[in-house]
């Protein structure tokens, strides 16, 4: 696979974002023998019990208490919360940008600053890339815009092309852990399944032989000069990952609701119902995007 990012050359296939999350989790307090995992507000890495126990907020946690120990949140490109990054910390996990908090995208000198935290003081940096990578961003992974390099990456969703795949990725150091004691430090049923391996190298095909990535940033351009409406108060994107922002959530579900009435598929995000999400194919044509921006229209005008 050659998208592997410098020096993160041991992919662990799975069968899902939540369960490559599990994995990363506790590759990193296995490789630190630390236990500590700090995450962000409004993060959301998947649904599992531990993925769970460092994903934000109460209200999606609640119901599901006692969950795992020795986590904490800091808030997303807050510079001053890096201090609460120390030597008793195993992991920071992070999305390169925050999804279900609306299409959130911290600035690079943030980025860089947190890489330099965790370096300091021996945390793994794990980047979750389930939503952004594979290329819908503009670049393959999403941190290459920020230019560093993670200690274990986590994709997912846009991987399989539709199947059920995910992935952990690190150095041949960090991951050799795994292989002794215990001998089978992380196993996984049907993690790497031939059929859906087949469908993820075809996707990195497609994408690569079509010159898809390349594409995102003028279709990204193109939907923002569409979607021109007095009701829309923003557009918060990072390529091809897009939030549309309204007054409140009572004005925007009518919106989704005919919306998907007229023949487009969209929703609000988790922690941030007062936007609608825009996270089309990659292969979207031109033609697509103006039918797609006149009928979001048309719905916003309700008609």
């Amino acid at each position: 696979m050659d998208t592997l990012p410098a020096g993160l050359d041991n992919v662990y296939l799975v069968n899902s974002g939540s369960e490559a999350i599990e994995g990363a989790m506790k590759l990193a307090k296995r490789y630190t023998n630390r236990h500590n995992l700090i995450s962000c507000t409004n993060a959301y890495h998947g649904s599992t019990q531990g993925a769970l126990s460092i994903g934000g907020n109460e209200e999606f946690k609640r119901g599901y208490r006692p969950l795992l120990p020795g986590t904490s949140q800091i808030f997303y490109g807050s510079f001053s919360d890096l201090a609460k990054i120390t030597e008793d910390t195993a992991a920071v996990v992070i999305e390169t940008i925050q999804g279900e908090a609306g299409i959130r995208v911290a600035c690079t000198t943030y980025f860089q600053a947190l890489r330099t935290r965790c370096s300091e003081v021996g945390a793994l940096l794990i980047l979750d890339e389930i939503q952004a990578g594979f290329g819908r961003t503009g670049t393959f992974w999403a941190f290459e815009q920020f230019e560093i390099v993670p200690d274990i990456l986590v994709c997912a969703k846009g991987m399989g092309g539709g199947m059920p795949i995910g992935a952990f990725i690190a150095k041949k150091e960090v991951m050799g852990v795994f292989k002794y004691n215990p001998l089978l430090g992380h196993i996984t049923t049907f993690g790497g399944h031939p059929v859906s391996a087949a469908a993820s190298l075809a996707t990195l095909r497609v994408l690569q032989e079509e010159n898809l990535i390349a594409q995102v940033a003028e279709k990204a351009k193109l939907f923002k000069s569409l979607l021109i409406h007095p009701q829309i108060k923003a557009i918060r994107n990072q390529g091809l990952m897009m939030a549309l922002e309204f007054e409140s959530f009572d004005v925007l579900k009518p919106i989704i609701d005919r919306a998907i009435q007229l023949g487009v598929i969209t929703d609000w995000f988790l922690f941030c119902d007062d936007s609608m999400r825009i996270a089309p194919p990659l292969t979207i044509t031109s033609n697509q995007i103006h039918e797609a921006c006149a009928l979001i229209l048309q719905a916003i005008d309700g008609t």
